[in-house]
């Protein structure tokens, strides 16, 4: 009996951890759901700027905090870049501050009446951050790319 509750315990840790990751899912931050249709590989640019600020926002019901960064570019225009869900960021190296200058190649859209930009990569000094592939698929979704037909 001894032996079977000192086997028990790790299991049902396991399974604790298990579901609760099942629960978290990507928080609505698929490659398929409407936000993610947003993004258009015909529009890639590229922008270099400086961060004037950071904030979480949540582009759709549904989904949860995602990392939105304004950028002042050469010409003193403002663009938003999202660049992806608050859980996948915290877990990254790369760490963004008011003042960083970045290059930012993305999908570059209208959102909310806004120039927006829907990050691929993030360039800062030496280090670059990819959040997608070239048709927008996040690498937070694992798994092979999205169809585009």
């Amino acid at each position: 009996m001894k032996n079977f509750k000192i086997l028990l315990f790790p299991i049902l840790f396991f399974l604790i951890s298990f579901a609760g990751l099942a629960q978290q899912g990507n928080g609505g931050w698929s490659g398929n759901n409407s936000y993610s249709r947003l993004f258009n590989p015909k529009t890639i640019v590229e922008l270099k700027g400086t961060i004037t600020s950071i904030e979480k926002i949540i582009p759709t019901k549904g989904m949860s905090n995602g990392i939105h960064l304004t950028i002042k570019i050469a010409k003193k225009e403002s663009y938003s870049v999202h660049l992806g869900p608050q859980w996948y960021l915290d877990n990254q190296s790369i760490k963004f501050r008011i003042g960083d200058v970045i290059i930012v190649k993305g999908s570059q859209i209208t959102y909310k009446n806004a120039p927006t930009i829907i990050a691929v990569t993030v360039e800062k000094g030496k280090t670059i951050l990819t959040l997608r592939d070239k048709n927008g698929f996040p690498v937070w979704s694992g798994g092979g790319n999205r169809s585009n037909n």
